[in-house]
């Protein structure tokens, strides 16, 4: 380049006018933030990362439990679809005719204790409240009766064993109360 275009060529930061002082001071404020706004954007990020570590450590405690649940309970479903069978199998012994043979009965009480088994395998434990209290979450009241011989609130006839698997009740226990 000559030597006169160069001097011709202005330089900004040579020539001090208020206009350039304010370019000047609008560079520093544009292009490095102060300490206090970095102090405050780090606390802010600090802050952030502590809430998305919380968000996370809650999710997987959540789909941890989620699992849990799914392994206990899974088979909920299936369980109590195979309760009528038991209660068939009860009834059937309960009401074995006169002609039946004592193999007969034999077979019947073999299938149900097999039947109860594979239940107790999977958690399921059966709800028979003989000489218990009346429980609303374990029991269902179907009518009231009479009897000198228990107290009142405890339980009479049980027309229905319940059942309730890993301490959930999946099915209530049918049974009559005792009012005197």
């Amino acid at each position: 380049m000559p030597k006169d275009k160069k001097d011709k060529k202005l330089d900004t930061e040579d020539i001090s006018s208020p206009a350039n002082e304010e370019l000047s001071e609008q560079k520093d404020n544009l292009g490095t933030p102060s300490y206090e706004e970095l102090v405050d954007a780090n606390e802010e990020l600090e802050k952030s990362i502590l809430r998305v570590n919380a968000d996370l450590d809650n999710a997987l405690k959540r789909s941890l439990s989620e699992v849990e649940k799914a392994h206990k309970y899974g088979v909920e479903k299936l369980l109590v679809e195979l309760l009528p069978v038991i209660d068939n199998l009860e009834h059937a012994l309960n009401n074995l005719s006169e002609k039946a043979t004592k193999e007969d009965k034999e077979g019947i009480e073999l299938t149900l204790k097999s039947f109860e088994s594979a239940l107790d395998k999977f958690g399921m434990i059966p709800i028979y409240p003989v000489n218990e209290e009346f429980n609303p979450e374990k029991h269902e009241a179907v009518t009231m009766e009479k009897d000198e011989n228990k107290k009142n609130g405890s339980i009479g006839n049980i027309f229905q064993r319940g059942w309730e698997l890993h301490s959930r009740i999946v099915r209530p226990a049918r049974v009559t109360v005792i009012k005197n």
